[in-house]
């Protein structure tokens, strides 16, 4: 259980660990502009486009061996990353990680659900697992300031290796092979269309940052992204054994719950690309100073996330992420206005916590509602959706609004968070939760809280 936490910290980590170090890396390596956030989203689109599959992977070929071949990978294309010597050296390195990341997280999260089989002591071992994800979410912001400014931002990938290897000694001797009964189909063909119409949408939205919308090759690619989402339609309208059944997301509330998601990462996870980089070249924090400064974002997050449950019992899951959404927008709002010149404590810190305390609201009923209504048998695609949906709408939110300046990405931010508020007081269903008293008290549905608290 430690070794596995561990692993997720160092794969966790590697989501927000560049940030700090973005204008370093952009001076060595001579990034452009629209080239930049291709460091952070080649993670997010490989770990988000490809979880599903890799998912479906380590239950047919084997979880010990899906998450060593995964941890090896991301430990190769670690070092990788830290030898770069050309931006694209960088980019491509992230995504492999990002590939590696999506082997080893889902087979580890299955293989501590195998090691915990009773119902709260499953619950308890995913809850430390998700405060571990959290931790290594805050850690990354501190770690890169550390390592940018007293060695070089080469460091923030070598600190992968002593866990990778670790890992690769250990796990085998620790745990045993398990994969599920019966015969399983990959649906390989939906992995590459879903990762292809997301790649395609991002490398659009960030060429037409430099050229405008008129160029053909922004239109093509756009066009492309198109048609590939809609290939993947109906690939997985047709497949036998597809990523995501269609009958998973004819529930209401799971659709509203991942669109909801949807436009919450890209709001979130452009914030805290735009917010770095403003920190650093316009209040011109020192690299280890800026990761200082995230640090009551933490603090807020693992508050809200406290306060999530109680306010959702008081006053239904559906209020409860309609407040969640506002506080977020309102401290969207607060931190839009940070100029040159402006202090830490009375322009930066109230916004930050306002958004942190919203964001760790947000989180955990989201997951809940994301797999709201599902049983044994699918637990586990409702969390690997939810995750998906998270990184691949990460990678958007930067490349759409981060070209649009740092107000003007965070004012964005707000208006993708008021859609998304709209959206959950119009088509939200509101729970009868006296119809299912006893939902998460079978044997078969033991997976249920397992989902939601991952």
């Amino acid at each position: 259980m430690i070794l596995l936490c561990l692993v997720q910290f160092m794969l966790v980590l590697d989501d927000t660990v560049v940030n700090v170090a973005l204008p370093s890396i952009r001076d060595e390596l001579g990034f452009s502009p629209s080239g930049l956030p291709w460091v952070v989203n080649a993670y997010f689109l490989a770990f988000g486009g490809l979880l599903l599959l890799c998912g479906r992977m380590a239950d047919l070929l084997g979880r010990r061996r899906v998450f060593l071949m995964g941890v090896a990978l991301f430990g190769v294309a670690s070092l990788a990353c830290a030898i770069a010597q050309e931006p694209w050296q960088l980019v491509v390195g992230r995504f492999v990680q990002g590939a590696g990341a999506a082997m080893a997280s889902p087979a580890a999260m299955s293989m501590i659900t195998l090691l915990h089989p009773g119902r709260e002591e499953r619950a308890r071992a995913l809850g430390i697992w998700g405060g571990i994800a959290a931790l290594g979410g805050t850690s990354g912001l501190v770690l890169s300031g550390a390592l940018t400014e007293l060695v070089s931002w080469r460091g923030i990938f070598l600190i992968n290796l002593p866990i990778v290897a670790l890992a690769l000694a250990l796990l085998p001797r620790l745990l045993p092979e398990s994969r599920a009964p019966g015969q399983r189909h990959l649906d390989v063909p939906g992995a590459v269309l879903v990762t292809g119409a997301a790649v395609s949408l991002v490398y659009g939205l960030l060429r037409a940052s430099e050229t405008g919308w008129s160029d053909l090759i922004v239109v093509g690619a756009v066009g492309l992204s198109a048609a590939l989402a809609g290939a993947f339609l109906t690939a997985e309208w047709r497949s036998t054994a597809p990523l995501v059944p269609m009958s998973f997301l004819a529930s209401r509330t799971r659709a509203i719950a991942n669109v909801a998601t949807l436009l919450f990462s890209m709001a979130m996870y452009a914030m805290a690309f735009l917010l770095m980089i403003q920190i650093q070249t316009v209040l011109t924090y020192s690299p280890l100073l800026a990761g200082i400064a995230y640090l009551p974002y933490g603090a807020g997050i693992l508050a809200g996330m406290w306060l999530s449950s109680r306010v959702s019992v008081r006053i239904g899951t559906r209020w409860a992420l309609l407040l969640a959404f506002l506080i977020n927008i309102v401290g969207l709002l607060l931190l839009s206005g940070l100029a040159a010149g402006d202090s830490y404590v009375t322009h930066v810190l109230p916004g930050m916590l306002v958004l942190s305390v919203g964001n760790g609201l947000s989180l955990p009923v989201l997951a809940v509602t994301a797999v709201d209504g599902t049983t044994d048998k699918d637990a586990g695609l409702g969390s690997a959706l939810f995750t998906s949906v998270q990184q691949i709408g990460g990678a958007i939110g930067v490349a759409a609004l981060a070209i649009l300046g740092y107000s003007g990405g965070l004012t964005a931010g707000a208006v993708c968070l008021a859609l998304g508020a709209v959206l959950i007081v119009i088509a939200l269903p509101r729970p009868d939760h006296r119809a299912r008293p006893s939902a998460g008290r079978g044997a078969d549905d033991r997976s249920v809280p397992s989902a939601a608290q991952t």
